[in-house]
């Protein structure tokens, strides 16, 4: 048998395999570098992801938002500061709460904060920064409504140039915790910016002019303007002052009722109310009360309080209401001794407004730009004038003597002007005004009948206090009650008071709001009441 063939090797062809084309390997890269950029953009996107959620971490949130509503709940008793003071806390971190005049964001990492307390204002900074202030704090801050009341803690930093926006310039706070107290619910009437903007500020620059009814038609938010807080802040010290003087010349404060049977000056400008079964009147002074008390031995008597005149005057200088500050005093020898002594008491108001409330004065004086108010105090004193006296220097301008009988309004308004330029002083007396001009309980001048023991004081230009010796003979009292055409059995407790034996006295009425308006030159009397009250007006 024979043995099977070996199979045989498959021949040699002496080439290589053949690799990959060309296109095959374009497309193989292309493959790559498509995985290569798809990898890239997922990594991207990742990282971008990863940003947004570190980002989108607020790890402010402990350090601002609204507070809950303060019902008392806690008492920390944490130390709050003044505005006013921060020029002396460089470095220091305080507390304080203030309301936001304005805010000013720049980008989505800085928002600056005008915050104000009463007269007093300073820049605040949030800015965005990787340890304690995210934007989203930032962004909160700037959307905070203007005049909302925000508690604010910060360190207070030294400014390289003088912050002109606000009135503590030197000083800026950085705030690192902002949380709300009292948001707005609705809209401003108009902005505190637009209503402390200076009444002379040139006409040139188009501003939102804020005016006077407006304001008063929203009297809360027109009170917070710096100017406005310190004129109030200046009527209270007047009412202060006031005081310390006549406590200070033994004076005793009296309480008198503002409801009277019978009108005290004259039935024209009473207010009427019904009374029960019959009808009362609303008192136009402390005139009879003030008077009555002299009778009862107080000697020296003196009220702030409500008056009340129903007169339809719509003038600059006139309210239905307004509060008088009134005195009454013995006199030992001379009704001079009266008018000295509320001389006296006009000086130290000025002196005691300017040497203690001058700050005021000028923040005033900002927004209602004046020549500062000028008195005499050389040995010459206080300026003097008679009634005559008053009419020539009048008469001698001009003004024609059949029309002085009285001094109307424009003709004190220029005799204001014509003492201002000769003897410098915007404040000054008149004496021995015409019997006829006062009420019936003025005194008549002994010599002249037609006269009386009479003045009147003035500022700018403008009466500011009415005053007299008061007839305490009450058959001389009687006599003139009828010459005025009042009843004397309408005012027979009145009457009576004399009938007991009298001292010789007399005193003298002042307007507040007219001194306020005239010292500090607000044109309007409306300016220097709180809610004022006019013909036209009851509300707010």
């Amino acid at each position: 048998m024979s043995e099977p063939e070996a199979p045989k090797a498959p021949e040699q062809s002496g080439e290589a395999p053949a690799g990959p084309s060309k296109s095959e390997l374009k497309k193989r890269a292309k493959a790559l570098e498509k995985e290569k950029k798809a990898a890239e953009k997922a990594a991207k996107q990742e990282e971008l992801a990863k940003q947004r959620a570190e980002a989108n971490v607020d790890f402010s949130q402990q350090y601002y938002g609204p507070l809950p509503l303060n019902q008392s709940q806690d008492r920390p008793r944490r130390p709050r500061v003044q505005i006013s003071t921060l020029s002396s806390r460089d470095g220091e971190t305080v507390l304080l709460r203030a309301r936001v005049q304005t805010s000013r964001a720049q980008g989505n990492t800085m928002v600056f904060l005008n915050l104000r307390q009463r007269t007093d204002s300073v820049q605040a900074l949030v800015m965005a920064s990787s340890e304690k202030i995210s934007k989203q704090m930032v962004k909160w801050a700037a959307g905070l409504a203007d005049e909302s009341i925000v508690l604010v803690e910060g360190v207070v930093r030294k400014t390289p140039q003088p912050i002109k926006s606000a009135s503590v310039g030197d000083v800026e706070l950085h705030i690192t915790q902002l949380h709300l107290v009292s948001g707005i619910d609705g809209r401003l009437p108009f902005s505190l910016d637009d209503a402390s903007r200076a009444e002379t500020e040139s006409s040139e620059v188009q501003f939102n002019r804020v005016l006077l009814e407006t304001r008063l038609n929203n009297r809360v938010v027109d009170l917070r303007t710096q100017a406005n807080q310190a004129v109030f802040k200046i009527q209270s010290a007047i009412g202060d002052l006031f005081r310390q003087y006549l406590s200070e010349n033994g004076f005793t404060e009296i309480h008198s009722p503002k409801l009277q049977g019978a009108a005290t000056e004259s039935g024209a400008s009473v207010f009427k109310v019904g009374y029960f079964k019959g009808s009362a009147f609303l008192a136009q002074s402390p005139q009879l009360a003030k008077q009555m008390a002299i009778a009862a031995d107080f000697e020296r008597v003196y009220e702030i309080g409500p008056v009340f005149r129903a007169e339809d005057s719509n003038t600059h200088r006139h309210l239905t209401e307004f509060m008088g500050l009134d005195l009454e005093m013995t006199i030992e020898e001379h009704y001079h001794e009266v008018m000295e002594l509320l001389d006296g008491l006009f000086l130290k108001i000025f002196r005691g407004l300017r040497e203690k409330y001058q700050k005021e004065i000028e923040v005033v004086g900002k927004q209602f730009p004046a020549e500062e108010f000028k008195w005499r105090e050389g040995p010459e004193g206080t300026l003097k004038l008679t009634f005559r006296e008053a009419v020539d220097i009048l008469a001698e301008d001009g003004v024609p003597r059949e029309v002085l009988d009285d001094i109307n309004t424009e003709n004190e308004k220029r005799l204001g002007r014509l003492v201002k330029a000769k003897y410098d002083t915007d404040y000054f007396i008149i004496d021995k005004f015409p019997m006829e001009l006062r009420p019936f309980y003025t005194m008549p001048d002994p010599v002249d009948p037609t006269l009386s023991n009479s003045y009147d004081f003035f500022m700018r230009g403008e009466e500011i206090l009415s005053g007299a010796q008061r007839i305490h003979e009450p058959g001389l009292l009687t006599e003139k009650m009828r010459g005025k055409g009042v009843d004397p059995d309408s005012m027979k407790g009145y009457l009576d008071a004399f009938r007991m034996g009298c001292a010789p006295h007399g005193g003298g009425g002042i307007g507040l709001e007219r001194v306020v308006m005239l010292f500090l030159k607000l044109n309007n009397i409306r300016r220097a009441s709180l809610f004022p009250r006019d013909p036209k007006r009851l509300e707010p």
